[in-house]
Parts: structure tokens; sequence; C-alpha cells
């Protein structure tokens, strides 16, 4: 039986859940807010913040799986977006795991704790696919949370007009 790619995955304190058209003013403001894009050489305006969120849930539509809404647990507050999607790394398909919150939730270990549930998620539902990240080179709460999951630094070299550092799970 194939897997049941759009099952929401709680952990100790978040609510992943596939995202939906409900969520796009929150993933918007989120997404456009210029202290998110601290790392980002292109911050999105509010008009390609929902082009993007509208890519994630074309995602959802084509794969039945992509970032995830995530939410307080306790409460359903949206905080931001985070998992896994399809991606081409220099010819080979991959993984990208990907998340971006709200400010005022930063520095509370909501990152490590979203990207291991989606790590884990990824290496029992696609395990064919290997999870990588690319973050900014100066971007180093990313890079702890990449090195905190056992992801290894595999290259460095331009993304997106940044440079920027690859790591590759397995």
């Amino acid at each position: 039986m194939p897997p049941d790619l759009r099952r929401e995955i709680r952990t100790e304190r978040l609510l992943l859940r596939p995202m939906t058209e409900a969520d796009t003013l929150a993933l918007v403001r989120i997404h456009a807010d210029p202290e998110t894009n601290r790392h980002n050489p292109r911050a999105p305006s509010e008009e390609r913040s929902r082009e993007l969120v509208a890519d994630f849930l074309r995602h959802w539509e084509i794969h039945g799986f992509g970032y995830w809404t995530v939410a307080e647990a306790a409460t359903g507050t949206v905080i931001g977006a985070g998992g896994v999607q399809t991606n081409d790394h220099e010819g080979e398909a991959v993984l990208n795991l990907y998340y971006r919150f709200a400010p005022r939730y930063w520095g509370q270990g909501f990152a490590p704790e979203m990207a291991a549930a989606a790590v884990g998620w990824a290496e029992r539902e696609v395990p064919d696919r290997p999870v990588v990240v690319v973050t900014n080179v100066d971007n180093a709460q990313a890079r702890r949370v990449a090195e905190k999951l056992g992801f290894l630094e595999r290259k460095r070299g331009p993304y997106e007009g940044a440079d920027a550092v690859y790591y590759r799970r397995r």
C-alpha cells in the first residue's frame, strides 16, 4: 500500500500539516518579511511571496507532499513553513530541506524540531532521494541546524546570487 503522504505530523510542540490555500496570507507575511530574508540576496516582495506559496501548493498537487504549514500544536497558530520538496541538484533527483519561521519564533528550537521530523519522514517515505540543504554561507543558524541533524558539507558555490554551502544527509 502506498504511504499516506498527506497526513499530519506532530512533534512535541509542532503540527506539520499539508499546506492549503487558507494558509496563503499567513505564509506570505512570513516570506515577505525582510527580517526572514536576512540571508537571501533577493528577498521576495509580497507579490513574489504569493508566487512562492502558489508554487508550494502546486508541488503538493503534483507530488502529494511538500513543504508543510508549521503551526504551534497547542494553539494552531501558523508560525512558518518547512519540510522537503523535490529538486534537481547537478542532474540528481533530491529532496530539498527548507524552512522559514516568523521571527518571533526564532531561537526556540522550532527549526531543528521541524527539520528532524521532515528528514525522518523523507527517509521513511521517499528513501530513494537523498535529502540536501543549500544555505547562504553566512547563515550560521541554518548551518548549525543542518550539522546538528547529521548533514555534511559537500561543497561550496553560488546559489541564486549568493555564496552557498551545499549539505547532504547521506
